[in-house]
């Protein structure tokens, strides 16, 4: 329980559980829909998704700090393409939140002279670059953890190969799975990449759909939304699972 308090204390992790309900309104509402009798029920998940949505725009409205916080931090990275990929993608989270706070002030009325769909693609194409970013480097950093897998592994089967047993062994593995396991190794020995990749993957998604790119029915934008709503949830309430920055 204390954890939980803890958790929900937190405006990311609110905004997490709201994400999660919002996108699990879409996706039940699209499995109902083609049901007879169900009209009720789906106009019902209709509204509480809209209603969720409206209620995360508030916890957004901050995090354009955090955002130029974020910046600044990615630029003190060792490694240059984590440097490089980080802070343009922080660069990108800066102007979305921008978008998303303006599209917030002609939402609530504040100001009538908006043209709420351009500014709406601008959002979605700066999330949709900082995404893109972000899988780049989570990609680097596969490369980086299946090359010290494959030279453990290599140094393993060099002192194997003393031994007849442990050579013919080593022998019976079929080329074509190597590759495979060599990346299941790489995912097992760090979680949170693994964790940070299914986010950023299910995330653009609906970037995708909004530009136009790739269009997605809203249950793969649900489903999509939901697994990176949980990957969110999981990160904020177990700090240790997300991916560190090097």
């Amino acid at each position: 329980m204390d954890a939980f308090i803890r958790f929900t204390n937190q405006t990311q992790g609110r905004d997490r559980l709201f994400r999660a309900t919002q996108y699990t309104c879409m996706l039940l509402r699209y499995l109902l829909e083609p049901k007879a009798g169900k009209e009720k029920v789906v106009m019902k998940l209709k509204e509480l998704e809209s209603s969720v949505s409206t209620g995360r725009k508030w916890f957004r409205l901050g995090n354009v700090v955090h955002a130029v916080q974020a910046t600044q931090q990615s630029t003190h990275a060792t490694d240059l393409v984590p440097r490089v990929c980080l802070t343009f993608a922080n660069l990108n989270r800066v102007v979305y939140f921008i978008c998303d706070t303006v599209l917030w002030v002609r939402s609530v009325g504040l100001t009538s002279g908006i043209n709420q769909e351009k500014w709406r693609m601008w959002a979605a194409r700066h999330y949709y670059y900082s995404v893109l970013l972000s899988l780049v480097r989570d990609l680097y950093e596969f490369s980086l953890q299946m090359e010290q897998v494959a030279h453990d592994r290599a140094k393993r089967e060099k002192s194997l190969s003393q031994d007849p047993l442990g050579y013919s062994v080593a022998e019976e593995e079929r080329e074509w799975l190597q590759s495979f396991l060599l990346l299941f190794r790489s995912l097992r020995k760090h979680p949170p990449l693994l964790l940070d990749t299914v986010k950023n993957l299910c995330d653009i998604l609906n970037s995708l759909d909004q530009l136009g790119i790739y269009k997605s029915n809203p249950g793969v934008i649900g489903l999509g939304g939901l697994v990176s709503s949980i990957a969110g949830i999981i990160t904020v309430a177990c700090p240790h699972m997300k991916l560190k920055t090097n």
